[in-house]
């Protein structure tokens, strides 16, 4: 068998925390009709507007053809619309739709209970503590 002091271990740790988050956030959308990597796709058009699609694949760090399937259900589903740049016709700007405005409220109030589920039992000094490590643990592996 093989050996390894898991529990000690910051990375297991945050990947496991990281999978709890996952279906716990899944777990709460289904309801809402809309997938978190969807969620995924809104949330980074809300950090930085219209964007193309090999943009918003970078943002995502994913790879281009997995994002035009995401993109291409959020089309059918009215989330997003998909225009011609203006620029270069070969791309494609994504911009969310009105049913998005309607929804986001809801998208947000959603993945704030889990979030508060998460953090229940931590002061804030060890929530602002959490969040300027995984920054700089970001930063780290970015570079």
């Amino acid at each position: 068998m093989i050996k390894y002091d898991f529990e000690n271990s910051i990375a297991y740790s945050i990947g496991l925390t990281a999978s709890l988050l996952e279906i716990s956030i899944k777990n709460v959308l289904a309801s809402s009709g809309i997938t978190l990597r969807q969620v995924q796709v809104l949330t980074c058009m809300a950090l930085e507007g219209e964007m193309t699609q090999i943009e918003l694949a970078a943002m995502l760090r994913i790879e281009p053809p997995t994002l035009v399937r995401i993109l291409d259900r959020m089309e059918r589903d009215s989330w997003i619309e998909r225009y011609p740049s203006t620029k270069d016709r070969r791309k494609k700007i994504i911009r969310t739709t009105e049913k998005v405005n309607s929804h986001w409220k809801q998208i947000v109030k959603q993945g704030e209970s889990i979030q508060k589920k998460a953090m229940k039992g931590l002061s804030k000094a060890q929530i602002e503590s959490l969040s300027e490590t995984l920054v700089i643990m970001r930063k780290n592996l970015e570079a």
